[in-house]
């Protein structure tokens, strides 16, 4: 599907469930990773998602366009398009709109937290931190002695 095949699907659809015309751009957008569209506020125009339509299907994108179309309209309207308002989830539900996008097969895979080790050399207190610490400026607290005698044990991920 190319972007003026989206802009007359987004037209039709603003047209048929919404009856009022859009009268922005609609255009895809490959850069969006963790969502399904994007509604502008200052421009009016409507990002997708193009990884919605070939993983999910034009169900979903129609969905996506809906939720997108609701924000645009209630907020050329002069209400408020956010997400929590009553008037958004009634105009959605309405219309038929998907409320959440579908998680992507790339964003379900997440890195392994990693997780640094430190122990005291003089009291064996082990320290577990996410972030590096600098050994040279930071002391064991249980010790306190006033200079630095933690090493740097091992990391393991989570």
């Amino acid at each position: 599907m190319t972007d003026q095949e989206l802009q007359r699907l987004v037209e039709t659809i603003s047209e048929r469930d919404f009856g009022k015309p859009f009268r922005h751009q609609a255009v895809f957008n490959a850069r969006l990773k963790t969502t399904g569209g994007r509604y502008h506020l200052k421009d009016h125009h409507i990002d997708i998602n193009p990884k919605m339509l070939t993983e999910f299907g034009e169900s979903t994108l129609e969905g996506i366009i809906k939720h997108e179309l609701c924000h645009y309209h209630l907020h050329l309207a002069g209400y408020s398009g956010q997400h929590r308002t009553k008037a958004f989830q009634q105009l959605l539900k309405s219309v038929g709109g998907l409320r959440y996008a579908p998680r992507l097969a790339t964003q379900s895979k997440r890195k392994p937290k990693r997780i640094l080790i430190y122990q005291c050399e003089q009291c064996g207190q082990r320290f577990v931190r996410q972030r590096r610490v600098d050994t040279t400026k930071f002391v064991c607290s249980r010790c306190v002695v006033g200079y630095c005698c933690c090493r740097f044990v091992r990391h393991r991920k989570k």
